[in-house]
C-alpha cells in the first residue's frame, strides 16, 4: 500500500512538472525600442571598432598611471564594496538554482506527558495504556513541493539572476569610473606640475627684469615707479608658486584616497607634454553603447527583474498546488521506536489553494509591478540617452580643444618673442617698463592656459573612453 502511494506521488510530480512548463503567465523580456542615431554627429564615418574595446593598460601607457590604477583596483573601498555586493548576489544565485526542488526535512520528536488523573487524557491513558503518563516517539521525513504551474518560481529565479548580473555590471561600472577618475586626477597633477614649472621660470625672468630696472634707476635712466611695477610683477608671479604647490598637494591626496591609501606625495615620472594622444579615436556605432556601457547594462538588468516581478505578481492570482509526502517511525514506547515494520507510518497529501479575497492586495501588487516595470523602462531609456549625450559631448570637446591647443601654441610662441623684443627695446630706451610687464604677464597667462588646455584635451579623451564603456577590461 505504501509503495503504491509513493509510486502515485512520483507520477503526480512528473505530470505536474510537464504541466508547469506550458502554463506560465507573464511576458518574456524584450528590450524596449530605443531612439539611437545611426552614427555620432562628430564622426563622419561608421565603424564597429571602438576605443572602448582597448584594455586600460594599453590605453594608458604611462607607468605611474598604470601603477595608480592597479592600486585603485586592489585597494579602493568603493570597488571592494562592489565586489562584495557581487559575492552576495552570487550566493543568492546559487541558492536560486535549487528553488524548483522540493523541501526535505528530518524531524525527531520525543514527548513525555503526565496528564491529570481526573482529565480525559489521564483517564484514557490509564484505561488503554495502564499507566499514568503518555509517551510518544517519532521520526519523520517530510518532503513538500510546490508545482511551478504558473512560472512563479522560475520568475523568482529570473529576478535573482538579473540581480546578480546587475551587481556584475555594477562592478564593471565602478571600475570604469575609478579608472577614469584616477586618470583624470593624474593628468590634472601633471598639469599642475607644468604650471609650477612655468611659474618658477617666469619668476626668474621677472627677477632679472627687476634687477635690470633697478640698475637703470641707479643710472638715472628709469624711475622708482618702474622699479615698483617690476616688483609687483615679480610678487604676482611668486604668489602662483604656493598656490600651485597647495593644489598639487591636494591633488596628490585625492589620488591617494582613490587608490585606497593614506594622504601623501606621489612619485611620478614624465610630464604633461610626454603624454601621447592618438588622433584616431574610433567610437563605434551608437547602438553598441547598450552592450558596452556597464552602467547601462546594470539598469537594463533592473528592467529584466521588474519584468519578471510582473509575472510573479500575476502568478499569485492563480491557484497554488502543493504536494506533501512523508513517512517515518512512531511508537508509544522508546524500546519499540525502531521496531519495523510495526512502527512505520506514511502519508501523502495534495493541496490546491486559490486566493479569493485578499482585500485587493494581489491585484494591487500586479498593477504596482506593472508601473514599476514602466518606471524601469523610462530609467533604461534615460540611461541610454545620457550615455549617448556623454559620448557626443566628449567628441565635441576632443575636436574643439584640439583647435584651441593649436591656436594657443602659436599664441605662446608669439608672446615669448614679444617678451624678448620688449626687453631689447626697453634696454634701448625705445619701450617703457609697462610694455615689458604687459608682455611678460600675457606670456605667463598664455603658457598657463596652454597647460590647462592640454590637460582638458587629455580629460576629454579619458571621458570619451569612459563614456563609450572602456576601462573595465
Amino acid at each position: 500500500m505504501k509503495q503504491k502511494i509513493i509510486r502515485n506521488s512520483y507520477f503526480i510530480l512528473i505530470l505536474l512538472t510537464f504541466i508547469s512548463s506550458s502554463c506560465r503567465v507573464g511576458k518574456e523580456y524584450q528590450r524596449p525600442q530605443l531612439e539611437l542615431p545611426q552614427q555620432f554627429n562628430a564622426v563622419s564615418f561608421s565603424d564597429t571598432s571602438s576605443i572602448a574595446d582597448i584594455e586600460w593598460k594599453q590605453f594608458f601607457t604611462n607607468a605611474t598611471l598604470q601603477s595608480l590604477i592597479e592600486q585603485g583596483l586592489r585597494y579602493n573601498h568603493d570597488f571592494l564594496l562592489a565586489l562584495k555586493r557581487m559575492d552576495v548576489a552570487s550566493q543568492q544565485l546559487k541558492q536560486s538554482k535549487l528553488l524548483l526542488l522540493p523541501d526535505l526535512n528530518l524531524q525527531l520528536t520525543a514527548q513525555y506527558n503526565y496528564p491529570s488523573k481526573n482529565s480525559l487524557n489521564g483517564l484514557s491513558a490509564n484505561s488503554f495504556l495502564g499507566k499514568s503518563h503518555i509517551e510518544n516517539y517519532m521520526t519523520l521525513v517530510n518532503l513538500s513541493w510546490e508545482a511551478d504551474i504558473w512560472g512563479k518560481i522560475r520568475g523568482q529565479k529570473e529576478v535573482v539572476l538579473a540581480q546578480y548580473l546587475q551587481s556584475y555590471e555594477g562592478v564593471k561600472a565602478v571600475q570604469t569610473q575609478l579608472v577614469a577618475s584616477i586618470a583624470q586626477g593624474f593628468f590634472n597633477l601633471l598639469m599642475l606640475d607644468k604650471q609650477l614649472e612655468i611659474a618658477v621660470t617666469n619668476l626668474a625672468l621677472s627677477d632679472s627684469f627687476l634687477i635690470a630696472t633697478r640698475l637703470l634707476k641707479n643710472a638715472g635712466l628709469s624711475n622708482a615707479l618702474a622699479v615698483q611695477q617690476a616688483e609687483a610683477q615679480k610678487q604676482a608671479t611668486a604668489l602662483l608658486i604656493p598656490q600651485l604647490e597647495q593644489a598639487i598637494a591636494l591633488q596628490e591626496n585625492a589620488l591617494q584616497v582613490l587608490t585606497g591609501h593614506l594622504p601623501g606625495t606621489i612619485t611620478r615620472n614624465g610630464s604633461l607634454n610626454d603624454v601621447f594622444v592618438a588622433n584616431d579615436l574610433p567610437t563605434g556605432l551608437p547602438v553598441a553603447i547598450v552592450s558596452r556601457r556597464p552602467d547601462v547594462r546594470a539598469i537594463e538588468m533592473e528592467l529584466v527583474a521588474a519584468n519578471a516581478e510582473v509575472g510573479i505578481a500575476q502568478a499569485n492570482l492563480y491557484p497554488a498546488l502543493n504536494i506533501t509526502i512523508g513517512g517515518g517511525l512512531e511508537t508509544f514506547k522508546a524500546s519499540n521506536w525502531f521496531n519495523m515494520p510495526s512502527s512505520l507510518f506514511g502519508f501523502a497529501a495534495g493541496t490546491i489553494a486559490q486566493p479569493i479575497f485578499q482585500r485587493g492586495q494581489l491585484k494591487t501588487q500586479v498593477e504596482i509591478s506593472k508601473l514599476q516595470r514602466e518606471q524601469a523602462v523610462i530609467q533604461f531609456r534615460q540611461s541610454v540617452l545620457q550615455a549617448t549625450t556623454e559620448v557626443e559631448d566628449a567628441l565635441v570637446q576632443v575636436d574643439k580643444l584640439k583647435q584651441q591647443q593649436q591656436i594657443v601654441t602659436v599664441q605662446v610662441d608669439t608672446l615669448r618673442q614679444a617678451v624678448t623684443n620688449a626687453k631689447l627695446l626697453f634696454r634701448s630706451d625705445m619701450a617703457n617698463y609697462l610694455e615689458v610687464i604687459t608682455a611678460q604677464g600675457s606670456a605667463l597667462r598664455a603658457e598657463l592656459n596652454l597647460a590647462s588646455i592640454r590637460r582638458e584635451q587629455l580629460s576629454a579623451v579619458v571621458e570619451l573612453y569612459r563614456s563609450l564603456g572602456g576601462g573595465w577590461k
